[in-house]
Protein backbone atom coordinates (compact mmCIF):
# COMPACT_ATOMS: atom_id res chain seq x y z
CA UNK A 1 0.00 0.00 0.00
CA UNK A 2 3.01 2.36 0.83
CA UNK A 3 4.57 1.87 -2.26
CA UNK A 4 0.89 2.85 -4.36
CA UNK A 5 0.69 5.77 -2.08
CA UNK A 6 4.54 7.07 -3.32
CA UNK A 7 3.65 6.04 -6.71
CA UNK A 8 0.68 8.65 -6.71
CA UNK A 9 2.41 11.41 -4.94
CA UNK A 10 5.47 11.65 -7.49
CA UNK A 11 2.99 13.03 -9.48
CA UNK A 12 2.69 16.41 -8.40
CA UNK A 13 -1.66 16.55 -9.53
CA UNK A 14 -1.71 14.05 -6.94
CA UNK A 15 0.61 15.18 -4.46
CA UNK A 16 -1.24 18.88 -4.60
CA UNK A 17 -4.58 17.69 -5.56
CA UNK A 18 -7.24 15.77 -3.51
CA UNK A 19 -5.19 12.74 -2.71
CA UNK A 20 -2.21 14.67 -1.45
CA UNK A 21 -4.46 16.19 0.91
CA UNK A 22 -4.75 13.70 3.43
CA UNK A 23 -1.93 14.39 4.06
CA UNK A 24 -0.70 17.17 5.97
CA UNK A 25 3.08 19.22 4.62
CA UNK A 26 4.97 22.18 5.61
CA UNK A 27 3.34 24.11 3.71
CA UNK A 28 -0.01 24.11 6.14
CA UNK A 29 2.47 25.27 9.13
CA UNK A 30 2.10 28.80 8.65
CA UNK A 31 -1.98 28.03 8.56
CA UNK A 32 -2.16 25.42 11.10
CA UNK A 33 -0.45 28.30 13.77
CA UNK A 34 -2.37 31.04 12.00
CA UNK A 35 -5.85 30.75 11.26
CA UNK A 36 -6.65 26.85 11.41
CA UNK A 37 -9.97 27.52 9.94
CA UNK A 38 -8.47 28.03 6.39
CA UNK A 39 -6.82 24.84 6.15
CA UNK A 40 -7.36 23.55 2.19
CA UNK A 41 -8.60 26.73 1.27
CA UNK A 42 -7.28 27.07 -2.46
CA UNK A 43 -4.41 28.81 -2.94
CA UNK A 44 -4.12 31.23 -6.26
CA UNK A 45 -1.10 30.67 -7.81
CA UNK A 46 1.57 33.19 -8.61
CA UNK A 47 4.58 34.44 -11.05
CA UNK A 48 6.32 33.82 -7.71
CA UNK A 49 5.46 29.90 -7.50
CA UNK A 50 6.08 28.94 -11.11
CA UNK A 51 9.56 31.19 -11.29
CA UNK A 52 10.22 28.47 -8.28
CA UNK A 53 8.91 25.52 -9.89
CA UNK A 54 10.85 26.15 -13.27
CA UNK A 55 14.01 26.93 -11.18
CA UNK A 56 13.60 23.25 -9.95
CA UNK A 57 12.75 21.68 -12.65
CA UNK A 58 16.35 23.23 -14.62
CA UNK A 59 18.12 21.78 -12.20
CA UNK A 60 16.17 18.22 -11.34
CA UNK A 61 14.56 17.31 -14.18
CA UNK A 62 15.78 19.56 -17.64
CA UNK A 63 13.74 17.20 -19.73
CA UNK A 64 10.10 18.50 -18.42
CA UNK A 65 10.81 22.15 -18.94
CA UNK A 66 8.57 21.96 -22.19
CA UNK A 67 5.75 21.73 -19.91
CA UNK A 68 6.19 25.37 -18.79
CA UNK A 69 4.63 28.03 -21.46
CA UNK A 70 7.28 31.06 -21.67
CA UNK A 71 6.13 34.53 -23.55
CA UNK A 72 8.07 36.99 -25.27
CA UNK A 73 6.84 40.29 -23.40
CA UNK A 74 8.24 42.63 -20.81
CA UNK A 75 5.45 42.23 -18.02
CA UNK A 76 2.15 40.20 -17.60
CA UNK A 77 0.20 43.45 -18.52
CA UNK A 78 1.08 43.72 -21.99
CA UNK A 79 -1.57 43.12 -24.57
CA UNK A 80 1.02 40.69 -26.28
CA UNK A 81 1.30 38.36 -22.96
CA UNK A 82 -2.43 38.51 -21.80
CA UNK A 83 -3.06 37.36 -25.99
CA UNK A 84 -0.90 34.02 -25.02
CA UNK A 85 -1.15 33.44 -22.02
CA UNK A 86 -5.25 33.12 -22.32
CA UNK A 87 -6.03 33.80 -18.88
CA UNK A 88 -3.36 31.56 -17.25
CA UNK A 89 -0.08 32.72 -15.45
CA UNK A 90 2.79 32.07 -17.79
CA UNK A 91 6.80 32.87 -17.41
CA UNK A 92 8.58 35.83 -18.92
CA UNK A 93 11.43 35.37 -20.86
CA UNK A 94 13.74 37.37 -19.24
CA UNK A 95 12.69 35.22 -16.12
CA UNK A 96 13.38 31.98 -17.88
CA UNK A 97 16.81 33.93 -18.93
CA UNK A 98 17.54 34.36 -15.28
CA UNK A 99 16.65 31.16 -13.77
CA UNK A 100 18.97 29.79 -16.61
CA UNK A 101 22.35 32.15 -15.07
CA UNK A 102 21.12 30.77 -11.22
CA UNK A 103 20.70 27.27 -12.72
CA UNK A 104 24.58 27.59 -14.67
CA UNK A 105 26.38 28.96 -11.19
CA UNK A 106 24.52 26.29 -9.11
CA UNK A 107 25.50 23.56 -11.43
CA UNK A 108 29.39 25.22 -12.74
CA UNK A 109 29.92 25.00 -8.85
CA UNK A 110 31.75 21.60 -7.78
CA UNK A 111 30.69 21.08 -4.43
CA UNK A 112 27.03 22.02 -5.40
CA UNK A 113 27.09 19.45 -8.71
CA UNK A 114 28.79 16.61 -6.76
CA UNK A 115 26.22 17.24 -3.92
CA UNK A 116 22.83 17.59 -6.72
CA UNK A 117 24.17 15.14 -9.62
CA UNK A 118 27.13 13.11 -8.15
CA UNK A 119 29.03 10.98 -10.98
CA UNK A 120 28.64 7.59 -9.44
CA UNK A 121 24.97 8.26 -9.26
CA UNK A 122 22.87 7.57 -5.56
CA UNK A 123 20.68 10.22 -5.70
CA UNK A 124 16.62 10.34 -5.62
CA UNK A 125 14.86 13.27 -7.42
CA UNK A 126 11.27 14.58 -6.22
CA UNK A 127 10.99 11.48 -3.98
CA UNK A 128 8.11 11.85 -1.62
CA UNK A 129 7.30 9.81 1.75
CA UNK A 130 4.47 9.83 4.58
CA UNK A 131 4.89 8.76 8.32
CA UNK A 132 2.98 9.60 11.47
CA UNK A 133 4.68 12.29 13.60
CA UNK A 134 3.56 13.80 16.80
CA UNK A 135 0.31 12.13 15.74
CA UNK A 136 -1.23 13.38 12.18
CA UNK A 137 -0.09 11.99 9.20
CA UNK A 138 2.61 14.17 7.26
CA UNK A 139 4.01 13.94 3.67
CA UNK A 140 7.32 15.86 1.98
CA UNK A 141 8.84 15.65 -1.33
CA UNK A 142 13.04 16.02 -1.00
CA UNK A 143 14.28 17.75 -4.30
CA UNK A 144 17.72 15.19 -3.46
CA UNK A 145 18.43 12.52 -1.74
CA UNK A 146 21.62 12.25 -1.42
CA UNK A 147 22.48 8.48 0.08
CA UNK A 148 26.14 8.18 0.05
CA UNK A 149 26.27 11.61 2.02
CA UNK A 150 23.23 10.86 3.54
CA UNK A 151 21.44 13.94 2.75
CA UNK A 152 18.00 15.71 2.01
CA UNK A 153 18.94 18.46 -0.04
CA UNK A 154 16.79 21.31 -0.96
CA UNK A 155 16.94 24.36 -3.07
CA UNK A 156 16.09 27.90 -2.40
CA UNK A 157 16.15 31.13 -4.08
CA UNK A 158 16.75 34.14 -2.12
CA UNK A 159 16.55 38.10 -2.69
CA UNK A 160 19.36 38.37 0.03
CA UNK A 161 20.92 35.72 1.12
CA UNK A 162 22.71 37.32 4.18
CA UNK A 163 19.25 37.40 5.20
CA UNK A 164 18.48 33.52 4.61
CA UNK A 165 18.54 32.61 8.44
CA UNK A 166 15.99 35.34 9.00
CA UNK A 167 13.77 34.05 6.15
CA UNK A 168 14.25 30.59 7.41
CA UNK A 169 12.51 31.44 10.20
CA UNK A 170 9.91 33.35 8.50
CA UNK A 171 9.00 30.66 5.84
CA UNK A 172 9.34 27.98 8.23
CA UNK A 173 12.39 26.16 6.68
CA UNK A 174 13.31 24.57 10.63
CA UNK A 175 10.01 23.04 10.34
CA UNK A 176 10.44 21.82 6.52
CA UNK A 177 13.78 20.25 8.13
CA UNK A 178 12.41 18.90 10.74
CA UNK A 179 9.84 17.14 9.06
CA UNK A 180 11.97 15.88 6.13
CA UNK A 181 14.66 14.45 8.01
CA UNK A 182 11.85 12.75 10.18
CA UNK A 183 10.76 11.15 6.82
CA UNK A 184 13.73 10.35 5.00
CA UNK A 185 16.21 9.52 7.76
CA UNK A 186 19.02 11.80 7.33
CA UNK A 187 20.42 15.53 7.67
CA UNK A 188 18.82 18.47 5.73
CA UNK A 189 20.89 20.40 3.85
CA UNK A 190 19.66 23.75 2.13
CA UNK A 191 21.27 24.82 -0.99
CA UNK A 192 21.06 28.68 -1.68
CA UNK A 193 21.36 31.06 -4.14
CA UNK A 194 21.07 34.82 -4.19
CA UNK A 195 18.83 35.44 -7.32
CA UNK A 196 20.63 39.18 -7.88
CA UNK A 197 24.31 38.58 -7.40
CA UNK A 198 23.99 34.68 -7.90
CA UNK A 199 26.33 34.15 -4.45
CA UNK A 200 25.65 30.74 -3.40
CA UNK A 201 25.17 29.40 -0.18
CA UNK A 202 25.26 25.94 1.38
CA UNK A 203 22.78 25.97 4.89
CA UNK A 204 23.14 22.77 7.59
CA UNK A 205 21.12 22.53 10.32
CA UNK A 206 21.84 22.25 13.71
CA UNK A 207 20.08 21.07 17.15
CA UNK A 208 17.97 24.13 17.81
CA UNK A 209 16.95 24.50 14.00
CA UNK A 210 15.27 21.30 14.23
CA UNK A 211 14.29 21.78 17.91
CA UNK A 212 12.28 24.99 16.77
CA UNK A 213 11.20 23.13 13.61
CA UNK A 214 9.59 20.31 15.59
CA UNK A 215 7.69 22.67 18.13
CA UNK A 216 6.39 24.44 15.31
CA UNK A 217 5.19 20.88 13.73
CA UNK A 218 3.82 20.07 17.42
CA UNK A 219 2.05 22.79 17.68
CA UNK A 220 0.28 22.60 14.26
CA UNK A 221 -0.81 19.08 15.43
CA UNK A 222 -2.61 20.57 18.04
CA UNK A 223 -4.53 22.87 16.02
CA UNK A 224 -5.38 20.19 13.75
CA UNK A 225 -6.56 17.88 16.47
CA UNK A 226 -8.66 20.11 18.03
CA UNK A 227 -9.98 22.00 14.63
CA UNK A 228 -10.50 19.05 12.70
CA UNK A 229 -10.41 15.93 15.04
CA UNK A 230 -12.36 17.36 17.98
CA UNK A 231 -16.68 16.32 18.12
CA UNK A 232 -18.71 19.33 18.12
CA UNK A 233 -15.87 21.79 17.98
CA UNK A 234 -16.88 25.46 17.05
CA UNK A 235 -14.24 27.16 15.58
CA UNK A 236 -16.28 30.25 15.99
CA UNK A 237 -15.54 30.29 20.34
CA UNK A 238 -11.43 29.92 19.34
CA UNK A 239 -9.23 32.20 21.78
CA UNK A 240 -6.05 32.98 21.68
CA UNK A 241 -4.91 34.10 24.96
CA UNK A 242 -1.42 35.51 25.39
CA UNK A 243 0.40 37.54 28.26
CA UNK A 244 2.07 41.17 27.08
Amino acid sequence: MTKEIYHKLRDDEHYYGDFGKQFLSNSDISTLLKNPKDLHKPKPSSPALLVGGYFHTAILEPDKLNRFKIVEAKTRNTKAYKEISDGEICLLQHEVDKIQLMTEAILDNDVCRDLIKPVLGGVDYEEPRVAKIHGQMWKGKADVINHEEKLVIDLKTTGDIDRFQWSANKFNYDSQAFIYSTLFGYEMLFIVIDKETHQIGLFDCSPDFYAKGEDKVRRACDAYELFYQTDNFDHKQHLLTKTL
